[in-house]
């Protein structure tokens, strides 16, 4: 059979997009598998990051709807966003209309590839309808309180001209146009995600063998756990009347509380509010007030690995146990976001600490020593356990018992209580740009912050705006904003901020499990929900490891707890591909390596393209383009595709005749080879992901059938081989399929005949005082004498007229003989 992809593709495709056949069927009593990938956003054009991810759940989805699942594979499109209003800039065209041509040109790129989604469950984000139920889930979210509005200190990006969550920003620099982030005061609103910290922490051992290990370990280093002491410094009396007693105290959280007694300064975040109120009036000298306010302007990461800076704030407080006076400053290292953003300073026992007070020439108390005994390192601080000094009545503990005792202490005492700490922070999902879902809240003089009435809903974009790059789009509209409050009915302001694209992408997959039948009437179906979730297998890149996956793991849980999901976890199992590369770096067109899908599927087929993508690399590894390695693809399905002719139509009629203990040792091994690939098809769809073994596996198969004449043996590989193919190269064993077979071999789970693994001979090593002589062949039930005697035959001349001491020998491995002289 002459190989032509593209008649054979485009034939395919056509059949598949007439007959609907990949769209999951109504019948919700039928076991289920929910593939998924990790929807793209429509930038115009694919890449070969896409394609290898598409590739990836197309070959789960194809697998298991072969096997008789009911299956889900959907494909939308995270399509709002900055790019398309950099766009709209650049090429004067409506973001509208710039996301869905791209919409359009890309789903006609995806489909060239032959990928099983659902054409029926396709969508955008920013269509309406998603708008509309994505403002109602808002407006629950706001009325069970997980949603509210604050003025805080947030990551502004110049360029975008819009706020930034603390997980967007790369070193320092907006993670869209890398523009470096500066911070800025500013009223926004905030997702409570800290409310589920513990939550999200707990769950992610229900993840622990079905998600990568990395993945885990940077969700778990996000949320950040810490248990330990909060407690309160009590301003001095003095520094009281220098803030003219609008401040009394501050709380700060520890893990350390067995250190206590070492506290010699007590530290600041640069946006504490009384660092806010010393710099606003003026507390300080000149100097020290721009110091200052030069601290506040650098993002909270940045400062992390800056040197250690700091200002005396001239204000003092007193130690919680001692009453000793210790000073106050302000330094770059504190976090405003964590621990109420104040510490207490042990600068012989925090590295950190230790630096600063070098710096600044500030006291070092030891109150640990080591096994060493009392002896304290100019150079570092003292970290490791020990027993404590200088500490009072607790001195001579070992500090692990100390920090249970001390905070004891503290609560007997009512100065403190134990607390429990996270470093994840709530999620700020206000933006100040048009292109994204409106906020449905609308300001009122009278009643405040009100939401918009459900039925209402969507609070849709207008069209007439236009896009200059200054400013919000929707602020200065001369219409949209004004409005009549849902409340009373006064003349009111609509909220001009839009959401976080990331709040689209928190429930997408809730959706697709949702009919279309019913997308009017509901966002999510919970019948529908309580079938299809959890997504069993998900797929994309490792860079999504914090900022998606915690988010869609947060937004379920909400989901559940608002009603509209019984899930608790979105994804059952994740798969995360490696990136594509070529010449060892990532392609990009400032690098000039990209290789562009279209220009491969046009010369060699999908199937090429496809088939060199799972075999390349494990789907977990980096994979590097490589030309010669396409080009083989290719012969080997043009291969595939002619060695077809040696299956008959006589022989497809007998398939269920084959006598295997008439067959010839090539004839037997052929057919052992195809088994064997099925069996490794079976595992790696279930357990490895390792597509590159199954591959490398059919490869034998078929040399092992070239290597025999037997036209049963044939038709048998082909019928097996095109069956375990198609998930990868599906255009060809289609093909395939239907001209030999009627595509009966796709109609289920084709059952393992373990006949062809039984064994006709096994070899075993015979060796001679432990070194290997030679190599005898015996039958697998021959007996120990049986066995002894073929040995000692085959090594006759290793061990001539030797005394013959011990005979060992180990079943289906060796035989040992032990000689003297």
């Amino acid at each position: 059979m002459e190989y032509i992809s593209k008649d054979i593709e485009k034939k395919w495709q056509n059949f598949w997009s007439e007959n609907q056949s990949f769209e999951p069927s109504d019948d919700l009593t039928k076991e289920k598998k929910y593939i998924l990938s990790m929807f793209p956003y429509p930038s115009g054009r694919i890449h070969m990051g896409h394609v290898r991810n598409y590739c990836l759940g197309d070959a789960f989805a194809r697998h298991f709807r072969k096997s008789n699942f009911n299956v889900l594979h959907p494909i939308g499109w995270d399509s709002f966003g900055m790019p398309a209003e950099n766009a709209a800039i650049k090429h004067k065209l409506h973001p509208k209309k710039w996301t869905y041509e791209n919409i359009d040109y890309m789903r006609d790129e995806l489909k060239a590839l032959g990928l099983s989604f659902s054409e029926t469950r396709e969508f955008a984000t920013s269509d309406e309808l998603y708008t509309k139920w994505e403002q109602e889930f808002i407006i629950k979210m706001y009325e069970a309180g997980i949603i509210y509005r604050k003025s805080a200190t947030v990551n502004w990006c110049p360029h975008d001209l819009t706020v930034l969550a603390n997980e967007q920003l790369e070193d320092g620099c907006c993670w869209r146009c890398g523009t470096q982030v500066v911070q800025k005061e500013m009223p926004g609103y905030y997702v409570g995600i800290t409310k589920y910290a513990q939550e999200l922490l707990d769950d992610l051992e229900l993840l622990k063998n079905d998600w990568p290990s990395q993945v885990l370990t940077m969700q778990e280093n996000w949320i950040g756990r810490s248990e330990g002491l909060e407690f309160k410094f009590e301003l001095s009396i003095e520094s009281k009347a220098k803030l003219e007693r609008t401040f009394s105290k501050y709380f700060v959280f520890t893990t350390r509380p067995d250190t206590i007694y070492g506290v010699s300064y007590s530290a600041l975040a640069p946006e504490h509010p009384i660092v806010k109120y010393i710099v606003e009036n003026n507390l300080l000298p000149e100097k020290k007030i721009k110091a200052i306010k030069d601290m506040q302007k650098v993002p909270e990461r940045d400062r992390a690995i800056q040197e250690k800076e700091g200002v005396c704030l001239e204000i003092e407080v007193m130690h919680p146990l001692t009453g000793e006076k210790i000073p106050v400053w302000v330094a770059n290292f504190v976090l405003a976001s964590y621990g109420g953003g104040a510490v207490m300073a042990v600068p012989a026992h925090d590295q950190r600490d230790f630096e600063f007070a070098k710096k600044y020439d500030l006291p070092i108390k030891q109150v640990i020593v080591g096994t060493e005994g009392v002896i304290a390192n100019p150079t570092e601080a003292f970290t490791g356990e020990g027993t404590l000094i200088n500490s009072e009545s607790f001195t001579g503990l070992p500090n692990i018992k100390a920090k249970k005792a001390i905070i004891y202490h503290f609560e007997q005492n009512s100065l403190g209580i134990k607390q429990v700490n996270f470093k994840l922070r709530d999620w700020g999902v206000s933006r100040q740009r048009y292109w994204g879902a409106p906020v449905p809240f609308i300001h009122c003089d009278d009643c405040g912050l009100v939401p918009e009435k459900i039925e209402n809903l969507p609070v849709a974009l207008p069209d007439d705006v236009e896009i200059t790059g200054e400013g919000n789009p929707l602020d200065s509209h001369p219409t949209w904003k004004h409005c009549s409050c849902p409340k009373c009915g006064k003349p009111a302001i609509r909220e001009t901020d839009t959401l976080d694209t990331f709040v689209q992408s928190s429930w997408y997959f809730l959706r697709y499990a949702t009919n279309p039948k019913v997308w009017n009437e509901a966002g999510i179906s919970k019948s529908d929900s309580d079938y299809w979730m959890d997504v069993d297998q998900y797929i994309g890149g490792i860079e999504h490891a914090i900022l998606h996956l915690l988010y869609a793991r947060f937004f379920t849980k909400v989901l559940r707890d608002l009603g509209y999901t019984n899930s608790t976890e979105p994804f059952k199992r994740l798969l995360t591909q490696g990136m594509v590369l070529k010449d060892g770096a990532k392609m990009s067109k400032s690098k000039g390596n990209v290789v562009d899908p279209d220009l491969i599927v046009e010369k060699y087929g999908a199937d090429t393209a496809r088939l060199f993508m799972m075999f390349a690399a494990p789907p977990t590894k980096e994979l590097e383009w490589n030309d010669s390695a396409v080009d083989g693809a290719y012969r080997f399905i043009k291969k595939f595709f002619e060695r077809a002719e040696n299956v008959t139509t006589s022989s497809v009629k007998e398939l269920e005749n084959i006598n295997h203990s008439s067959l010839n040792k090539e004839e037997k091994e052929a057919r052992k080879k195809v088994y064997e690939a099925l069996l490794k098809s079976n595992e790696v769809f279930t357990k490895t992901y390792t597509f590159n073994t199954l591959i490398a596996s059919s490869m034998e198969a078929l040399n092992a059938l070239q290597a025999q004449k037997n036209e049963l043996v044939w038709a048998e590989g082909y019928y097996i081989l095109t069956n375990i193919l198609e998930p990868i190269i599906p255009h060809a064993c289609w093909e395939l399929s239907k001209k030999l077979f009627e595509l009966k071999n796709f109609d289920g789970k084709i059952e393992i005949k373990e006949e062809v693994f039984a064994l006709e001979s096994i070899v075993l090593a015979v060796t001679i005082n432990g070194k290997k002589r030679c190599e005898i062949e015996v039958a697998p039930d021959a007996s120990k004498e049986e066995i002894l005697a073929t040995a000692k035959t085959a090594s006759a001349k290793w061990l001539g007229n030797s005394e013959l001491v011990k005979e060992i020998v180990v079943p289906n491995k060796l035989v040992n003989f032990v000689i003297k002289g």
